[in-house]
């Protein structure tokens, strides 16, 4: 008999140890090593094949409660895991059950959203259970599950015990009054929770005095959403006088509940001994002219609001009227909110007949009302002389040329004004040259929104004209303006001079090939300019070869959009040979074009040599299978990229293998966008397969799919080798004469 000692586990080598994980295939199933001893246990918590994968998001595919369990028990030991979507998975109340029995063991999920997933009030029991004891999750999504009253008072009972979840989402569910009265049981023990979304839950006025009733006392709540609800003056009553107790509320969202005049006078009455309310939500109400005399009337004893939105609440002239009343005192609103009422020239001119006095108010939203250009000049008069304003939005108030011109007038003087958005005005050519003329003298002005007018080429050249001289502008906004090359031309001739412009949006436009081309002239000599839009310009390969040959020398631009255009597989090309030497653009952005898999080919081959290009979106481009498979090649040795974006490619199964051997040694990239793509059950176990070496992916997107229960094992099987406490292997397939005696009848029958 021999005196030698078989090899255990305790004196194993790790190296050999090592080999025998290196060995491990889809046929190692997993179980714990922690059960066999702490040494193995110490070797795997530093082996590199332990996954840093943290977010996964699988929303929208086929997972029903099947896959759900699969999932579930990765969850049970992983340890890498802190976000996990299943949204609109049709798991329902016995997929929910498997989650929760996960959730009473795993240690390291945060958020968790099951949204859209009808587990009703039996799944929501089987949560409510596991938050009795789970000390991680922080945030909890469950919108849009038919959760009715039992299901909310489950979920109540939890709150009473539960001391980490500070999110609860339960909007859009059917919990109705009773359901609110048990969620306010729940929160008059519970120290965590500081934000609650109750939106669209039938709640009345009888729930409203629940929830009000709680709040006198609740000391950690800060945000509170009840919009869309069916409540009256009556519980708009009761939650204004609960308001004058409360001291942690901060953020009140009421809009959409069909808040007339009567509760908005209930409603600022309880504000006015409220000392930390400071955002308040009114939108899509029905407080009108009567309504808004009180909520002015509030403003000038409220001592800590900082945001109002009054958006679409039927609002005209009267009611400005008294909200410019009220500005000329109140000296803590920075933020107001106007927009989408009926606010026309004589509302505008009261409203900014408060700024005069007002020294807080720094956003002002009047987007979508009807101050035409007569409005626009009373707010010009009031820009010239206040120095609080920072961002004015007049997006589609029909202010025309004439108004432009009021505008600009104001802005010679103003100095203080940063952000301006015009936006769909029906500015044209003559508009915009009063712009222009402004912007050489303005000394302040950032941001300048003027998408979706009609400014056409000679607008585009007066605005250009500007930009030679102008030393503050960064962000230039041109979008939708019938702008053809010639208008690129002109634009293109100011880039060559401007040295502050960042930021250039000629979305929509009609530039061409041609406005491409001058785009790309200007380039060539511009070195300030790091983002520039040119999506959907009826670009095709000629234009995309100009803006490739620009990219050659230009040091500076950091985000090209070239996205819905018209750049086939030969623009691709040229567009990948300039990747061979840039050095500087690190966002790509080709989604809606027609490159197809031997486009994808040529980007391949560039992404093999270059170094800086971060984001990749190609996006419904038709790559294929064969283009994924060329892009797969690249990411063998990429070692930049860090985001690539392949929604809806017909890449199919056989992409998703190539996709996934890349996995295996890419190093570098963190989000994989592969929705959309007809991947199913066997594309989603080749994509597990190579998460088991990946160590570096931390969100995958696989949403609308057709991924089943199958496939969810299959992932869930990738999960589990992210974890450091779970494996399970077959020794003697590849070291027989290994034999191990510790623990061996566990193993055994775990692989029974």
């Amino acid at each position: 008999m021999s005196n030698k000692m078989p090899l255990t586990i305790l004196t194993l080598p790790v190296e050999i140890v090592y080999r025998i994980l290196d060995h491990q295939s889809v046929l190692t199933m997993m179980c714990s090593m922690r059960n066999v001893c702490q040494r193995f246990d110490t070797i795997v918590d530093s082996y590199h094949r332990y996954r840093t994968l943290t977010t996964l998001k699988v929303e929208l595919n086929q997972i029903s409660a099947v896959g759900t369990q699969h999932l579930a028990d990765a969850l049970r030991t992983n340890t890498t895991l802190i976000t996990l979507n299943l949204c609109y998975n049709g798991i329902r109340h016995v997929g929910a059950q498997h989650l929760a029995n996960a959730l009473q063991t795993n240690a390291t999920l945060t958020t968790l959203d099951l949204g859209g997933n009808k587990i009703r009030d039996i799944g929501a029991q089987h949560i409510s259970d596991a938050l009795q004891t789970n000390m991680t999750l922080t945030t909890l999504v469950l919108a849009g599950n038919q959760i009715g009253a039992v299901g909310a008072q489950h979920l109540a009972n939890a709150l009473q015990n539960n001391t980490t979840l500070t999110e609860l989402h339960l909007w859009c569910n059917l919990i109705g009054d009773v359901g609110a009265q048990h969620i306010a049981d729940g929160l008059r023990d519970n120290t965590t929770l500081t934000t609650l979304t109750l939106w669209c839950n039938w709640i009345g006025d009888v729930g409203a005095q629940h929830i009000a009733d709680v709040l006198r006392n609740n000391t950690t709540l800060t945000t509170l959403d009840l919009k869309e609800n069916q409540m009256g003056d009556v519980g708009a009553q009761h939650l204004v006088d609960a308001l004058q107790t409360n001291t942690t509320l901060t953020v009140l969202n009421l809009s959409d509940n069909k808040i007339g005049h009567t509760r908005t006078r209930h409603l600022v009455d309880g504000l006015r001994n409220n000392m930390t309310l400071t955002k308040l939500n009114l939108e899509r109400n029905l407080i009108g002219n009567v309504g808004v005399k009180h909520v002015a009337r509030g403003l000038r004893n409220i001592k800590t609001l900082t945001i109002l939105n009054l958006a679409r609440n039927e609002i005209g002239d009267v009611g400005a009227q008294h909200i410019g009343n009220a500005l000329q005192n109140n000296t803590t609103l920075t933020t107001l909110r106007f927009d989408g009422n009926q606010i026309g020239a004589v509302g505008a001119q009261r409203l900014v007949e408060g700024l005069r006095n007002n020294t807080t108010l720094t956003i002002l939203d009047l987007g979508g009302n009807r101050i035409r250009d007569v409005g626009a000049q009373h707010i010009a008069n009031a820009l010239r002389n206040n120095t609080t304003l920072t961002a004015v939005d007049l997006r589609e108030n029909q202010i025309g040329d004439v108004g432009a011109q009021h505008i600009a007038d104001a802005l010679r003087n103003n100095t203080t004004l940063t952000t301006l958005d015009l936006y769909g005005n029906n500015i044209g050519a003559v508009g915009a040259q009063h712009l222009a003329n402004a912007l050489q003298n303005n000394t302040t002005l950032t941001t300048l929104d003027l998408a979706g007018n009609k400014i056409g080429d000679i607008g585009a050249q007066h605005i250009s004209d500007a930009l030679q001289t102008n030393t503050t502008l960064t962000t230039l906004d041109l979008a939708g303006n019938q702008i053809e090359d010639v208008g690129a031309q002109h634009l293109a001739n100011a880039l060559q001079n401007n040295t502050t412009l960042t930021t250039l949006d000629l979305y929509g436009n009609n530039i061409g090939d041609t406005g491409a081309q001058h785009i790309a002239d200007g380039l060539r000599n511009n070195t300030t300019l790091t983002t520039l839009n040119l999506a959907r310009n009826k670009i095709g390969d000629v234009g995309a070869q100009h803006i490739g040959n620009a990219l050659q020398n230009n040091t500076t631009l950091t985000t090209l959009n070239l996205s819905g255009n018209q750049i086939g597989e030969v623009g691709a090309q040229h567009l990948a040979n300039a990747l061979q030497n840039n050095t500087t653009l690190t966002t790509l952005d080709l989604a809606g074009n027609k490159i197809g898999d031997v486009g994808a080919q040529h980007l391949a081959d560039a992404l093999q040599t270059n170094t800086t290009l971060t984001t990749l979106d190609l996006a419904g481009n038709k790559i294929g299978d064969v283009g994924a498979q060329h892009l797969a090649d690249a990411l063998q040795t990429n070692m930049a990229l860090t985001t690539l974006n392949l929604y809806y490619n017909w890449i199919g199964d056989f992409g998703a293998q190539h996709l996934a051997n890349a996995l295996r040694n890419n190093t570098t990239l963190t989000t994989l966008d592969l929705g959309g793509n007809a991947i199913g059950d066997v594309g989603a176990q080749h994509i597990a397969d190579g998460l088991r070496n990946n160590t570096t992916l931390t969100t995958l997107d696989l949403e609308e799919n057709q991924i089943g229960d199958v496939g969810a094992q299959h992932l869930v099987n990738a999960l589990q080798t992210n974890t450091v406490s779970i494996i399970r292997f077959l020794i003697y397939f590849i070291y027989p004469p290994v034999l191990f005696h510790t623990d061996t009848n566990r193993i055994k029958s775990r692989e029974q």
